[in-house]
């Protein structure tokens, strides 16, 4: 009698690299059936956090502004990088209607989100997320993450990654 294991053939290599693209190809669908909006369709779903001095910031507040929801954190390489630039658009923006909240998903909280405002200079809104919120925008699971919402609380615009500060500002812009 002959082992079971023989029986079975061995993948060779054409079908090992046909499995490889298959399920490449279900990673990337994958990563763009979950949150996807459509402009000028999606609510932006509402929320309301506090800054490090108790000030409360709820979206819907904002209504009739530009704003741009940031998640981002501390130990963040890309987000560190954008800040400075965020921070220039936004005081540039800030009188023509421009509101910048960021959404820090930083485990340690307020202990080191504090001092990385101060040291950064970040001149817009600091609050603290939560997964309820992260769950909200679509289940963040890579940061940073910007969506643009219109004075109308509609997600306009989403971009995960690091954005030149020339881009954003020319973005924030088609919108003002």
């Amino acid at each position: 009698m002959e082992p079971i294991h023989r029986s079975i053939k061995s993948p060779t290599r054409a079908s090992m690299r046909r499995s490889s693209i298959l399920f490449l190809a279900i990673v990337v669908a994958a990563m763009f059936t979950g949150f996807s909006p459509r402009e000028g369709t999606t609510k932006a779903p509402d929320f309301s956090l506090k800054t490090s001095s108790g000030k409360t910031i709820a979206l819907s507040k904002l209504r009739g502004k530009i704003v741009v929801v940031n998640f981002w954190a501390t130990w963040c390489g890309p987000c560190r990088a954008e800040i400075p630039g965020f921070s220039k658009v936004y005081e540039k923006y800030r009188s023509k209607g421009l509101e910048i909240v960021g959404i820090s998903l930083d485990q340690g909280g307020w202990n080191d989100v504090k001092p990385f405002v101060k040291k950064f200079n970040i001149s817009y809104p600091i609050v603290l997320g939560n997964d309820r919120v992260a769950q909200q925008y679509g289940n963040i699971d890579a940061i940073p993450t910007t969506f643009i919402v219109d004075k109308d609380g509609n997600i306009v615009g989403r971009h995960i990654g690091y954005m030149k500060e020339e881009d954003f500002e020319n973005t924030i812009k088609s919108y003002l």
